[in-house]
């Protein structure tokens, strides 16, 4: 969610983006990964910007990865053949602090090749930077700061003042999204008015993606639930042929024990031949949950 957050910011602020990383004021299209090769490209975490003179090439990375030297050098092959006349900037951000040394990789090495890119760890650009342009702010919490709920509480003033409402709800979004990465929901929750970004493009997303995540772990659960129900049900009819009728309070122990659990005891009562037999294998279990 966080690269895909990024991605359409950088789509729909293209300009705050050429500002920041072009030093100009250039209008920006987004330029389609399938256009710079038939191979299939991993575009997850891809965003591709051109205009009639340059290609900015942005990754948006939450964790360090050994793979981006070749990712880059790779790009800038493809983007060459497409366009040998175009200025080509390859940028990597990577969003969430870390200390894996891969952060500060930013060249390829390849027998006689030699590839250069740029890196901007977010956690070392001062927060005020994102404060020049609105399709910026939602980073500014993850810049430097010695106070990121305060740092929040200013971007929320700021995304107040934008006029557009449209843009004003999704910078809200994108910025409550993004502030996940170093603030607990309940604080962006109380910094940030829900109300605002309820109708935003991001909120939406991130809504839908949540609900479907939610209802696959439903899923997941319910017919692990079922299995276990199942389980537990063959387990005491089995019991009731080799000892008889459980007492209520034992029945209530079986349905308790887990999928692992019932089928150890499936195993066991094949020997059990009294209920007392029963009873000090449910004590033993118990035990032995206790000491753990």
């Amino acid at each position: 969610m966080f690269d895909n957050v990024c991605k359409y910011l950088a789509e729909q602020f293209s300009s705050d983006f050429a500002r920041w990383l072009l030093g100009e004021a250039t209008v920006l299209t987004e330029l389609s990964p399938s256009e710079l090769s038939l191979e299939p490209i991993r575009a997850d975490a891809l965003m591709l910007l051109q205009s009639e003179a340059v290609v900015l090439h942005l990754e948006f990375q939450t964790q360090a990865s050994a793979t981006i030297p070749f990712r880059m050098a790779d790009y800038c092959l493809r983007i060459y053949r497409r366009f040998p006349n175009k200025r080509l900037r390859q940028v990597v951000i990577y969003l969430a602090e870390t200390s894996s040394e891969l952060v500060y990789q930013q060249e390829f090495i390849a027998g006689g090749m030699r590839h250069r890119y740029e890196v901007i760890r977010l956690w070392e650009q001062p927060s005020q930077v994102f404060f020049e342009y609105p399709g910026l702010l939602p980073f500014a919490v993850l810049g430097q700061t010695q106070n990121r709920i305060e740092t929040l509480q200013q971007v929320a003033l700021a995304v107040d003042g934008i006029a557009d409402r449209q843009m004003q709800r999704d910078v809200a979004a994108s910025t409550a999204v993004l502030a996940g990465l170093v603030l607990e929901k309940s604080v962006i929750q109380r910094i940030l008015r829900r109300e605002i970004m309820r109708e935003s493009v991001i909120y939406q997303e991130w809504r839908a993606e949540a609900l479907a995540e939610g209802r696959a772990e439903g899923r997941a659960e319910g017919r692990a639930e079922g299995r276990r129900e199942g389980e537990a049900a063959l387990v005491l009819r089995l019991l009731a042929r080799r000892v008889g009728p459980v007492p209520e309070e034992r029945r209530n122990q079986v349905l308790q024990l887990n999928v692992e659990q019932l089928e150890a005891l499936g195993e066991a009562l094949l020997d059990f031949s009294t209920l007392a037999e029963l009873e000090a294998w449910l004590d033993a279990h118990q035990q032995a949950i206790n000491n753990d």
